[in-house]
């Protein structure tokens, strides 16, 4: 895919750590830019840019990405010292995401049909995205049509693989992956019928688009331990080519966790299925406006 080249920092979009920023490219395009330099990292663009593709190709409306050149000289006329260091980060290749004018939030009850939402939670599941809750269901409605966005924090196997480790293909392939927490699972989603009817999608080329859609540049992090990015794009190929192949591992879990439904108070109030156990034990309890005994 052809790169725009960005001409203007329009504003930054203050949403989660990545801080994303809106920009004009020299297409006259609108797009939603998110940074190599920040601090997720260039891996978090190649989960977004895979995840879309995949998406597309399973027929899951998500916006058009592309990628954006971003000149040295764009950092120096940006007032803001907090942007102005994130885009001298990010000199050359960004994410940019069509900007989508007059979207909104789904909210945290969006009222989906059940087969839509049996594919997107069996697509959520595939590569297991964490991201898409209740409380943050990471979609818009645009033009009284839904679009999926957010994927950059799903293929989590990336933050920690490696070449010499014999068994996390396996690991990630056969995970179960918890849905309870979903923001599409009121609708009850079928996600039996989302199977059948993907199973018999040719996901080798699925998957080799998706992977060969990413550009060089954001597997350069990863390309000194695993031999080039050549090697680094087949080792992608085959994290997501095993989780297809091992469905039978976590399919039928994910069928009975979404007939149990979501977790709900004494009142009926849909409540988080992750209950948190404290802080870890290094940080140390804190006293902050108790008075001594």
């Amino acid at each position: 895919m052809n790169p725009v080249r960005a001409t203007r920092y329009v504003t930054p979009l203050r949403e989660g750590g990545s801080l994303p920023g809106l920009m004009e490219a020299d297409d006259l395009g609108m797009y939603v830019v998110k940074f190599c330099g920040a601090g997720q990292g260039p891996r978090a663009l190649v989960a977004e840019v895979i995840c879309a593709e995949i998406a597309g190709a399973i027929g899951l409306p998500v916006p058009r990405w592309v990628p954006v050149l971003v000149p040295e000289e764009l950092a120096p006329a940006e007032p803001d010292e907090e942007v102005q260091h994130l885009l001298k980060l990010s000199v050359g290749m960004n994410l940019g995401i069509d900007f989508l004018p007059g979207a909104l939030d789904v909210g945290p009850m969006p009222s989906v049909d059940a087969g839509l939402a049996g594919r997107i939670v069996w697509f959520d599941a595939l590569i297991a995205n964490a991201d898409r809750s209740w409380r943050n269901p990471n979609m818009l409605v645009w033009h009284r049509a839904l679009q999926l966005i957010d994927h950059g924090a799903a293929l989590t196997f990336h933050h920690a693989w490696a070449p010499d480790r014999a068994d996390q293909v396996q690991r990630f392939a056969t995970r179960a992956y918890d849905v309870a927490d979903h923001a599409l699972l009121e609708n009850a989603p079928d996600v039996a019928a989302a199977d059948a009817d993907l199973a018999g999608a040719d996901w080798a080329s699925v998957v080799g688009d998706a992977v060969d859609a990413v550009p060089d540049e954001w597997l350069v992090a990863d390309s000194a331990a695993w031999g080039g990015t050549k090697a680094v794009r087949a080792a992608y190929r085959t994290f997501l080519r095993a989780r297809i192949e091992a469905r039978p591992a976590w399919v039928p879990q994910l069928v009975q966790a979404v007939e149990w439904g979501p977790v709900r108070d004494a009142l009926g109030h849909r409540i988080s299925a992750r209950r948190s156990s404290g802080p870890p034990e290094w940080i140390p309890e804190l006293t902050i406006g108790q008075g001594e005994s």
